[in-house]
């Protein structure tokens, strides 16, 4: 049983990306501020793409000119080519990630391109990352499974790790971008990228389409995980998967991860007070569940 776990919180990109209502730069400014105050370290804040594609992310530059400095947070920013992480590097982001995906007709959806392309992409992404000293990470999206591919066979999604990894990489995280993975999976995959490339740090991104994705959490920490992503609130999706629904909720991840006495640093009354705040700038419920029933035991109590 680990003593901590990092947490990526992911709620004003993968999160805010596939809303319908299109949130102001001040309002993601504001739900960053407030991600920070609940004790998030790393924050997912935007993704240099294509605006016509994702006009949620169409105020990259304008976030990131507004965020605090001198704070300890790392500021991420998502790129899938070579144009995107010159604006990321411009914007002053304190990491990259980049987008890989594991099946090719997704990959074309998602990147505009087959895997093998956006590999080609990455492998000179990585060479501008280390010329300019940037921490860089790879996302995996489709690891446990693609909406038009079906089942992503394992040994698939270790040849793109081990690729990536070629061009030298600091974390690779195994998305399940569109909620169809079990524990066992996750244990499985894990397990396999962690033999294929020792050493290599590891990252999970689960959305709880199927209601599965705390499971999947759960089953990567005990896999040797130590990075998680989750969104305030758990709201998020991505545009390009049928279907797709959010990511898990961070104050739902966090209270698991704390009744089993594994710190992460977050704040959770912080955390559902942000979660709350963000249900009246997106006009709608929120899917997590904490904020509904509430800390146990009360904070009065625990405080006794």
């Amino acid at each position: 049983m680990p003593s901590q776990v990092e947490i990526v919180e992911v709620s004003p990109r993968d999160g805010l990306q596939n809303e319908a209502t299109l949130v102001s730069t001040d309002q993601k400014v504001e739900l960053i501020n407030r991600a920070i105050a609940a004790g998030a370290k790393r924050i997912e804040v935007t993704s240099f793409v294509n605006p016509k594609r994702v006009p949620q992310m169409a105020d990259a530059e304008a976030v990131l000119a507004a965020l605090p400095r001198g704070n300890g947070v790392s500021y991420i920013g998502l790129a899938m080519n070579g144009r995107g992480f010159d604006r990321a590097l411009a914007a002053g982001v304190t990491e990259v990630n980049y987008v890989l995906v594991a099946s090719d007709t997704f990959s074309q959806r998602n990147n505009g391109a087959p895997t093998l392309e956006t590999l080609t992409g990455w492998a000179e992404v990585a060479s501008a990352a280390r010329a300019a000293k940037m921490p860089t990470s790879i996302t995996i999206g489709a690891s446990f499974g693609c909406p038009f591919e079906g089942e992503v066979p394992v040994a698939r999604v270790v040849e793109v790790a081990r690729r990536a990894a070629e061009h030298g990489v600091d974390e690779i995280a195994l998305a399940d971008t569109i909620g169809v993975a079990s524990p066992a999976d996750v244990v499985e995959r894990f397990r396999a990228v962690a033999e294929a490339l020792p050493g290599i740090r590891l990252r999970a991104h689960f959305h709880n389409t199927r209601n599965t994705g705390i499971a999947n959490a759960y089953a990567a920490v005990m896999a040797g995980v130590g990075v998680l992503d989750s969104s305030l609130g758990g709201i998020g999706g991505c545009p390009f998967a049928p279907a797709a629904t959010g990511n898990i909720p961070t104050e739902d991840l966090v209270y698991m991860l704390h009744r089993m006495k594994i710190g992460t640093g977050i704040d959770l009354a912080g955390a559902i007070d942000a979660a709350s705040w963000l249900e009246g700038i997106i006009g709608r419920r929120n899917p997590a569940m904490l904020g509904r029933a509430g800390i146990f035991p009360p904070m009065a109590k625990a405080a006794e």
